[in-house]
């Protein structure tokens, strides 16, 4: 529901800076808070929270395309997955209700900050309140390209009795609105934070890039991006590194969601509301026993055979993407290891760049994987550059070849297999990569939807109907918003 965001108190000296003790059933007025600017700060890193709560958007990013399957335990489990894996998704769904939820708290908070900013100056506002913006951008950005048109209100946090004041706006005034965000977050932002995770100028200039590039504004898009490809990113030599716990916030990180298990969450009745990341736990093998370094899951979020097939001879990128449970299973024989259930819908494989991983969790095993999930990496920014610089009308197909041969490199460790076509076969050949680079990262529904293949490549995707996703009904019912066509 549209409703008032809890402000929320935070205790800090904890590994990540995203952990804190949030009291959620707290309420206090901003006369009582927002009086020094530590009270600021704690705001802040409140506001970034529903990032966290987000979990299951790439999982379903995934699973709502060619890339995965559902999977899970049996016919019975994990219903709402399957019902997006089949086409089948409809209002009462419980992960679009989530994703709806998590995001208009994260915006309710950001409100609440920008109600109250001027209220205190202090050295630092400026560029804290630049978090603020992008994070704000952030959460309507994930809304509209899920839902499409959405109510949007940017002045306050909504109270129960704002439920039927704000109906769904068009799509094209909520992507105004978050390009306002995040032309004020660029301003103020500094490249380099003092904590790593937090929002830098960089994070900003990519963020916007991809939000113009669903846009079709290919020049402005090229423009944004250029930034960040000049900036002070790598690619990692190694492509399995990137998704180790080592490779957090590392030299390809441009935006990273934080995990933690530092505070161990125990509370299986809302289990995707503490700090680690459930999505983790999701992705292993159930009942996997065994001396392997993976720990079990539950099986859901398999990669299908066709994407596995989709990578050519001598693609690094596989076998840090899937993981062959079998064929690990007969390569490694000293680990003995076991698995006694196969999942429904069973591919033999599994999501091996964020499969769970023993020693990475603690507290209720399941609930706090610490794996962060890698937001905005460089090599999505090249890939969205070489595709605008494209796409643009006055094309620059050198500087696209560039950047998509850049990532190829490191795939098949040389220039062996450059890209040289141009024109749409340079595009095609891009989308393509973006598939192989970001499988199992949460945007191939995304992609396909907005470059126009989703009807071809997905089975049981209707034009007019699954370039988005259902309102949740409970918003229906409470607030009076209409519903997406078909739904």
């Amino acid at each position: 529901m549209l409703m008032a965001a809890g402000i929320i108190t935070l205790t800090a000296g904890c590994s990540k800076f995203i952990d804190y003790d949030p009291r959620e059933d707290f309420q206090i007025t901003a006369d009582d808070y927002l009086k020094t600017p530590d009270d600021y700060k704690k705001m802040v890193v409140g506001t970034y929270s529903p990032l966290q709560w987000l979990y299951a958007n790439p999982v379903i990013g995934d699973v709502a395309s060619d890339n995965s399957v559902s999977g899970g335990e049996n016919a019975t489990d994990v219903l709402g997955l399957q019902h997006i894996d089949d086409y089948v998704v409809n209002a009462n769904n419980f992960y679009m209700t989530e994703a709806w939820k998590s995001c208009y708290e994260g915006i309710n908070r950001a409100n609440y900050l920008h109600e109250n900013k001027a209220k205190l100056d202090f050295a630092g506002k400026d560029a804290l309140y630049g978090e603020v913006y992008f994070l704000r951008a952030y959460y309507y950005f994930e809304l509209v390209r899920m839902f499409g048109d959405v109510p949007l209100f940017t002045d306050k946090r909504l109270s129960a009795s704002d439920s039927r004041q704000y109906q769904r706006a068009p799509k094209a005034d909520v992507y105004k609105q978050i390009e306002t965000d995040l032309t004020e977050a660029i301003r103020a932002l500094p490249t380099v934070n003092s904590q790593k995770g937090r929002i830098t100028k960089f994070a900003a200039q990519a963020l916007m890039g991809k939000v113009l590039l669903y846009q079709n504004k290919f020049e402005a898009a090229a423009a944004m991006l250029e930034n960040v490809v000049n900036g002070p990113f790598s690619l990692v030599p190694n492509f399995g590194d990137i998704f180790l716990q080592t490779g957090e916030n590392g030299p390809e990180s441009v935006f990273e969601i934080q995990y933690s298990n530092t505070s161990p969450f125990y509370d299986w009745s809302n289990p995707g509301r503490g700090q680690g990341n459930l999505a983790v736990q999701m992705c292993g093998v159930r009942n996997l026993a065994g001396g392997s370094p993976y720990a079990q899951g539950w099986s859901i979020n398999l990669p299908t055979k066709e994407l596995a097939a989709a990578f050519a001879a001598g693609d690094r990128r596989k076998n840090v993407t899937i993981l062959d449970i079998e064929a690990y299973k007969t390569a490694n024989p000293a680990m003995n290891i076991t698995y006694l259930v196969a999942p429904y819908k069973n591919t033999g494989l599994y999501n091996q760049k964020y499969h769970p991983r023993k020693g990475e969790t603690s507290g209720q095993i399941e609930l706090n994987y610490l794996n962060n999930y890698r937001t905005i990496r460089y090599a999505d920014v090249l890939l969205m550059a070489a595709e605008a610089f494209n796409r643009s009308a006055t094309p620059n197909d050198v500087k696209a070849q560039t950047y998509i041969n850049r990532v190829r490199a490191r795939a098949f460790g040389g220039n062996q297999n450059n890209i040289t076509v141009t024109g749409t076969a340079l595009r095609q050949a891009i989308w393509d990569e973006r598939r192989l680079e970001l499988a199992m990262e949460g945007d191939r529904f995304f992609d396909l939807v907005r470059t126009g293949q989703a009807a071809a490549k997905i089975t049981g995707f209707k034009v007019g109907r699954n370039e988005v996703f259902p309102i949740p009904q409970q918003e229906i019912d409470i607030s009076g918003l209409t519903q997406n066509p078909g739904y």
